[in-house]
């Protein structure tokens, strides 16, 4: 094993194509080579507003959508937050050790806050020290991350250098990032210079992972693109933002490059390309998508699986909490 991966979801549901090529699909290839801790981070999902009702379903929701698209959780541990404590408790301590100008410079809550930032809660502020407690109760290597979220592990590693400096230990390791290139970011089907979302209006916007195939096929008939067939290099895409956008997910879901792909489709039209897109699609999706719905019909399994991985993951993350309150001197 080449070092321990953590990395987690907010079960905010419709898990969609941007988040399979950008994060899950490369989840599953890293359990071949690490050992993986995969946490569906439900704390970080009431730092806005949720119902009892979806926190519950879009939880199961996220599992399931884990392990039908290949997260084992046999041989990787998948959890939800809220069941280990060392989350919370850890949390608290990088609280004390975070400085207020590091979380100042978060730009993800000044987008997520907008122009309304007093009625934001606390715990959207604090939630980078949640998610630095998450990584290092693991005392994980890696993290893979898409770049949203790169800020947030560099102030991850800030806080692992403060506390190894405040008390004179080299106890957390600083994890790496793991920025995957291909398809990392997956454009919205309505506005190519827009990242595909789950918040995004229009749910022509987004393949979801629990759409039928009828819905891919009608997706991508409707995506946007411009009146002009592909061309024969990627150089030429530079301006043509859905169609770029349209090209990247074709070569990840094919695992070739862009210029593969153009060398296929180059002077071709959408008309013949957007059903080539959608039977690949689906190709790649359908599956996934019967387990999902297989697994939503039997919660008790998708909570055994929880409820396992969270005795797993509290065993170790108990004991870097215990070593943790020991070198700041509480008595224990």
């Amino acid at each position: 094993m080449k070092g321990r991966i953590f990395s987690g979801v907010q079960p905010t549901g419709n898990l969609h194509l941007g988040n399979y090529l950008g994060a899950i699909r490369n989840w599953v290839d890293l359990q071949k080579d690490f050992e993986c801790i995969y946490c569906v981070v439900d704390l970080h999902a009431i730092t806005v507003p949720r119902t009892r009702e979806q926190l519950t379903n879009d939880t199961f929701e996220v599992t399931a959508g884990l392990i039908a698209s290949g997260i084992n959780p046999d041989s990787s541990i998948l959890f939800n937050q809220s069941q280990v404590s060392s989350h919370s408790e850890l949390a608290w301590i990088f609280n004390c050790t975070a400085k207020l100008g590091w979380l100042n410079r978060m730009t993800q809550f000044k987008e997520k806050a907008g122009k309304n930032r007093e009625n934001a809660s606390v715990g959207l502020y604090v939630y980078p020290t949640l998610m630095a407690s998450d990584i290092l109760a693991y005392k994980a290597t890696h993290v893979p991350v898409g770049e949203d979220q790169k800020q947030h592990l560099e102030l991850t590693r800030d806080i692992a250098l403060a506390f190894n400096s405040s008390y004179g230990e080299n106890f957390f390791p600083l994890p790496e990032p793991q920025i995957f290139g291909t398809a990392s970011r997956v454009m919205s089907l309505r506005d190519g210079e827009s990242k595909m979302s789950k918040s995004d209006a229009s749910d022509y916007s987004r393949i979801n992972l629990k759409d039928t195939s009828v819905e891919i096929s009608l997706k991508f008939k409707k995506a946007k693109s411009d009146p002009n067939p592909l061309p024969f290099s990627t150089k030429e895409l530079a301006e043509r933002p859905e169609a770029r956008n349209l090209v990247g997910i074709y070569a990840a879901l094919s695992s070739k490059s862009d210029e593969d792909v153009l060398k296929e489709f180059g002077g071709k039209g959408f008309g013949v390309f957007k059903p080539a897109l959608a039977d690949l699609a689906v190709s790649v999706l359908e599956p996934i998508n019967n387990e999902l719905k297989k697994l939503m019909d039997d919660k008790s399994y998708l909570k055994s699986v929880l409820k396992n991985g969270s005795d797993k993951a509290f065993n170790v993350s108990q004991k870097v909490l215990s070593d943790v309150y020991e070198i700041i001197g509480c008595v224990r």
